[in-house]
C-alpha cells in the first residue's frame, strides 16, 4: 500500500493508505522519510480532446479508450471526452461513440461539447464554417444521442437563443459552460442565473477584462456558482494570472488540460476537428492564423506547474485538480483521499512528478 505525505480534506497526514474493494479502507499515521512522496486524489479533467496520438473526436471506441488510457498514466483517473465543433451528423456519431465507452466502464464518464454554438469572433481553434447560432432542437438531438452521457456543453450565451439554451441544458442535467464568447459581465451573470456553472478556459477565447466593463472573465470570476477552468501550461496563461484567478474566483477554479491528440506525441502536424495544427516545442497552433489550438499537457504536469512554477499552495491545487471538478460533475464517490471513497490516488515525487497512479486501488503506472 502507498505511503508518504497524504493530502486529505483535513490536512496533510504522514503515513500510509490501505485499500479494499476499490475503496480507501484506512489512513494510518506513521513516520515517513523527508523525501517521501505526496499522495493526492486522482485528477479529474473536465476539458480534454485527446492524447497519446488518439482523439476523443472519433467514431472508433478503441481510439477513445486509447486517449483515456494515455491520460490515465499522467494521473487522470476521471475524465470527460471533449469534442470540438464539427458537422451535426458527426457530433451525433461522436457522442454516441463516447456513450458506448462510458457504458462499458471507463475513466471516461461523459462527453463535453465545445461548440458548435460559439461566437465567430472568438472562435479560437474552431472551424468558423461550422459554427451555429444556439439551436435547442439540435442540442436536444445531440444530448439524446449521448444516452445520458453528455455532461457539459460550452456555448456563447450572448448569441440569439443563448440564454434560453443555457436554461434548457441545465434543466436536462447538462452543465452549461460559458466560452468562446463576447459576453459582457452582465450577460455572464444572466447566464449564471439561468444555470451556467463552468467558465471554459478562463481568459482564453473570450472578451477581455476591463476595469470599467469586467467582460467575460470578470463576470465568471464574480459568479459564486461558476467554476473557472485554467490551463496551466505556461502558454495559455501567465503565472500571475493563475494566482489572481485562484485568489479571486468566487466559485473556485479547476485545472484542465485542453490537451489534443498531440499530447505525448512528437512535434509535427495534427488535426483538431477539421483544422490542421502544427506542434512546435510542444505548443499547438493552427496552421492558418496561428491561434493556440489546445495543449499537450497532462493533468500531472498542470498540477506540478501550478505548485512549482506558479506558487499556488499544494492543498489549493488538489482542490482544483481533483475535488472541485468531481463535485461539479456530481461525483461524490471520488475527488479526495478519504476513507470510503474510491481508491483513485496519484503518487507524486518530492518535486511533484507523477510516479504511480492507482485506479480503484489497482496500480496502473
Amino acid at each position: 500500500m502507498p505511503a508518504g505525505r497524504i493530502v486529505t480534506p483535513d490536512g496533510v497526514v504522514e503515513g500510509h493508505l490501505t485499500f479494499a474493494d476499490g475503496r480507501i479502507a484506512g489512513i494510518r499515521s506513521a513516520p515517513v522519510d523527508a523525501d517521501a512522496p505526496w499522495l493526492v486524489p486522482g485528477f479529474v479533467d473536465l476539458h480534454v480532446h485527446g492524447g497519446g496520438g488518439a482523439s476523443y473526436a472519433s467514431d472508433d471506441p478503441d481510439e477513445v479508450r486509447a486517449a483515456a488510457a494515455w491520460h490515465l498514466q499522467g494521473g487522470t483517473t476521471t475524465t470527460l471526452a471533449s469534442l470540438v465543433t464539427a458537422p451535426q451528423e458527426v457530433l451525433v456519431q461522436q457522442v454516441a461513440t463516447v456513450a458506448s465507452v462510458v457504458e462499458a466502464g471507463s475513466t471516461v464518464v461523459g462527453s463535453h461539447l465545445e461548440g458548435p454554438f460559439l461566437d465567430p469572433g472568438h472562435k479560437g481553434a474552431h472551424d468558423p464554417r461550422l459554427l451555429l447560432a444556439p439551436d435547442a432542437d439540435l442540442a436536444e438531438r445531440i444530448v439524446a444521442a449521448g444516452r445520458g452521457t453528455v455532461r457539459m456543453m460550452t456555448l456563447a450565451p450572448e448569441l440569439p437563443g443563448g440564454l434560453e439554451l443555457v436554461a434548457a441544458l441545465a434543466a436536462a442535467g447538462v452543465l452549461p459552460a460559458v466560452g468562446h464568447t463576447d459576453a459582457t459581465a452582465d450577460v455572464v451573470r444572466s447566464a449564471a442565473a439561468a444555470g451556467a456553472r463552468v467558465g471554459t478556459h478562463l481568459f482564453n477565447g473570450m472578451r477581455g477584462l476591463h476595469h470599467r466593463e469586467p467582460g467575460t472573465p470578470g463576470g465568471l470570476l464574480d459568479s459564486p456558482d461558476v467554476v473557472c477552468e485554467l490551463i496551466c501550461d505556461g502558454v495559455h496563461l501567465d503565472g500571475a494570472v493563475v494566482r489572481l484567478a485562484f485568489a479571486s474566483a468566487r466559485g473556485g477554479v479547476v485545472l484542465v488540460t485542453d490537451a489534443i491528440s498531440a499530447a505525448g506525441a512528437p512535434d509535427g502536424r495534427y488535426r483538431l476537428g477539421s483544422l490542421d495544427v502544427d506542434v512546435v516545442d510542444g505548443v499547438a497552433r493552427l496552421v492558418e492564423g496561428g491561434s493556440i489550438a489546445g495543449s499537450t499537457l497532462t493533468t500531472g504536469e498542470a498540477f506540478r506547474r501550478a505548485v512549482r512554477d506558479f506558487s499556488v499552495a499544494l492543498e489549493d491545487v488538489v482542490q482544483a485538480a481533483s475535488t472541485r471538478p468531481a463535485r461539479v460533475l456530481g461525483l461524490t464517490d471520488r475527488g479526495a483521499v478519504e476513507v470510503g471513497l474510491r481508491a483513485d490516488v496519484v503518487e507524486l515525487s518530492p518535486d511533484l512528478a507523477v510516479q504511480q497512479v492507482f485506479l480503484a486501488g489497482v496500480p496502473v503506472r
